[in-house]
Parts: C-alpha cells; sequence; structure tokens
C-alpha cells in the first residue's frame, strides 16, 4: 500500500501521517481548513527534528519525510489511495458522511479505516456499500511514538480487510491488537470511567487534581496521572467518547461527571486550549 490518504489534519492525523511517511508511503493529507493543515506541517517538521535530536532519524531523512506528504483541501485527494484513514472530529454525523462520500470516490478495492475512538465502525459501515472493507484503526497519541494500534472489527468486517490492516500495522513498527465493536472498543471502555472517576474525586473534593494523579502515578506506577491525561487527550474529546458509551450501553457507571460537562461548555478543554485541570499557558 503506497498510496495513503488521511482525512483530518488534527492531532491525531498529523501523527498518522508522519508514521506511514516516514515508512516510505506516499501520504495526501486532506482538511478543509488550509490553516490546520499548515499547522500540521509545523508540527510534523518540529516532531520530526526531535527524533534527529534523539538521534533516532537521520538529519536527511527529514525533507525525505516531508516531501512525501501532500496537503489539500479537496477531498478527491483519496481518489488513488489504497488505504483511507479518516481521523476527523469524533462526531458521528462527521464520521457517517465522510465515509458515504469516500465510498462513492474510491477504488472499489480500497480500504476506508477510521481512527474513531468509540464510534460503532459497524454504523460507519453501513453508510457505505463496502462493509466488508470498513474497519477501524485506532492509534495512540502521540501516533508516532505509541506502540498500540487497536484494530475495530465491524459486523461485516473481512477477515482479509483485518489481515491486511494488521500486517500494515506491524510494518509500520506497531502492535496490532484485534478487538471487536462495542462502544469504546477495549482502550477507552476500561480508561474513560477511570478518567471520569477522577473527575468525580475532583468535584467531590476528595483531592486536588494534583494529589489525585500523584496517586496514581507513584501508587498505580501510572506514567501520567488521569486529569493530566485527560487534559492531553482533550476534555471535549473525553465528554464525547463517554457520551458514545453512555448511550451505546445504556449504564449509568458511563454517565460523564457534571463537571466534566461543566468545563467543556466553558471551553477549558486541557493543552489545546490553555486550560483544563492544570493551567498550560504558561507553559
Amino acid at each position: 500500500m503506497s498510496k495513503i490518504a488521511v482525512i483530518g489534519s488534527g492531532t491525531m492525523g498529523n501523527g498518522i501521517a508522519h508514521l506511514f511517511a516516514q515508512h516510505g508511503h506516499d501520504v495526501a493529507l486532506v482538511d478543509v481548513s488550509d490553516a490546520a493543515l499548515q499547522k500540521a506541517i509545523a508540527t510534523i517538521t518540529a516532531n520530526l527534528e526531535r527524533q534527529v535530536k534523539k538521534g533516532t532519524l537521520a538529519p536527511e531523512a527529514v525533507a525525505q519525510v516531508l516531501s512525501r506528504i501532500h496537503t489539500t483541501s479537496d477531498l478527491q485527494a483519496a481518489k488513488e489511495a489504497s488505504l483511507v484513514i479518516e481521523a476527523a472530529s469524533e462526531n458521528p454525523t462527521v464520521k457517517f458522511e465522510l465515509f458515504a462520500k469516500l465510498d462513492q470516490l474510491c477504488g472499489p478495492d480500497a480500504i476506508l479505516a477510521s481512527n474513531t475512538s468509540s464510534i460503532s465502525i459497524t454504523e460507519i459501515a453501513a453508510r457505505t456499500k463496502r462493509p466488508a472493507q470498513v474497519i477501524g484503526m485506532h492509534f495512540m497519541n502521540p501516533v508516532p511514538m505509541m506502540q498500540l494500534v487497536e484494530i475495530i472489527r465491524g459486523h461485516a468486517t473481512s477477515d482479509a480487510t483485518t489481515r491486511t490492516v494488521a500486517e500494515l500495522s506491524a510494518a509500520l513498527g506497531k502492535t496490532p491488537v484485534e478487538v471487536n465493536d462495542y462502544p469504546g472498543f477495549v482502550s477507552n471502555r476500561v480508561l474513560l470511567p477511570m478518567i471520569n472517576e477522577a473527575i468525580f474525586c475532583v468535584m467531590e473534593g476528595v483531592a486536588t487534581p494534583e494529589a489525585i494523579d500523584t496517586v496514581m502515578k507513584l501508587g498505580m506506577a501510572h506514567p501520567m496521572g488521569p486529569l493530566q491525561l485527560a487534559d492531553f487527550i482533550g476534555l471535549d474529546v473525553c465528554l464525547a467518547i463517554l457520551n458514545v458509551m453512555h448511550e451505546g450501553l445504556g449504564d449509568d457507571k458511563y454517565r460523564p461527571c457534571p463537571l466534566l460537562k461543566k468545563m467543556v461548555a466553558a471551553g477549558y478543554l486541557g493543552r489545546k486550549s490553555g486550560r483544563g485541570f492544570y493551567d498550560y499557558r504558561k507553559v
């Protein structure tokens, strides 16, 4: 699979484009916003230069990797891709519309993958006429560094599609883990209730965010506390995932904490907005 299209150039999309380009693939990076695309290339460049400083990438490789990434606001760029990875916002309507368009646009053999954190692959696939070739390919953030790719099979995803995507993930130096299509899959079904419970602890005055994170880091050997991690993921993304699980599984244990909802409404989204459980404006 030499031609890859990545739809969405945000945190996950630019990381996915970086990863594929570093492993020799030509990548069309598509976004509706030219400003977002410029920011994505700046981020990829900075991350490549960081790899050079760490000694994990040859200096001359930076220009080579960047030359393989072609940015555009035209979805037609996905037409020739053998694999399309959607990394748009965690919004079902956006994803459903995108996959319907991609299904019409792409060649009959193309695999359509979603980097969704929680939305049903089966429901996404139902918007296409190729459900056997629709799959979840859930990378972890930051994409170039994190080892896991959660491979999510929809109800109709074929063995051949699953095998192809798993083999490709392994070729990228990742560890593919196959899971089935239930709200939140495995990663977020386990992670988000922990984050949500940590937020309840803040709301109820059990402890400060710093204290909660220190307990989990020192007591449970977590590399990052749950509230710091929530800020890193984005509180709006955390809320969206919890809403999908609460609605999809119908269990109140997935009910988003009122404090989380209030913070998102106030625009306190974590690192990307400058404020979340911690203040990043001076960092």
